[in-house]
């Protein structure tokens, strides 16, 4: 009996443990919304971060590098709050959410190359142009706008009105 209050204890205190989680979520969140590039395909940043996080907070429950259940469980219950917290501040704040998500960013437009939004981006023109190759587009005269989705998913329009199709993996621009 005393090996399953052992196993379901708590090494650490929960503010411990909470402290730790939301230490390391803040600043994984950080370095993925403003060092990464946008190519994390259509989940958000933050819900990649989350399902890395828990990942490894119950793997380390699971195996046993905290000592008890109870700590991994008290560590994930933090990962989960923060994640559905900020999903809902993102969901009731504008501003949240620009923190959060990067705005779509224009690569092309009426034709012409932002090579600025392509340094910021770090996409190359040739890069850019395959991309655009892909939408259907031959050349960049067609183009009434391009843009970066906030998803990392290049949207084209063209300039007689019909959209061409969407790029699904923008992922694939390095």
């Amino acid at each position: 009996m005393s090996d399953l209050l052992e196993l379901f204890g708590r090494e650490f205190p929960i503010w411990h443990m909470v402290v730790r989680g939301t230490v390391v979520y803040w600043f994984l969140l950080l370095v993925f919304r403003f060092v990464l590039r946008r190519d994390v395909g259509s989940l958000g940043v933050a819900d990649l971060l989350f399902v890395v996080l828990v990942a490894d907070a119950a793997s380390n429950a699971m195996q046993g590098e905290y000592k008890s259940i109870g700590d991994g469980l008290v560590l994930v219950g933090t990962l989960v709050v923060w994640n559905f917290g900020l999903d809902w501040l993102s969901y009731r704040y504008e501003p949240v959410a620009r923190f959060l998500e990067p705005l779509p960013e224009v690569l092309v437009r009426h034709g012409r190359i932002n090579r600025k939004a392509l340094k910021r981006e770090m996409i190359t023109v040739e890069e850019l142009e395959g991309k655009l190759r892909e939408a259907g587009v031959e050349a960049l005269e067609e183009v009434r706008i391009a843009r970066m989705e906030q998803d990392g998913q290049l949207s084209v329009f063209r300039r007689d009105e019909r959209p061409a199709r969407r790029v699904d993996d923008a992922s694939s621009f390095k």
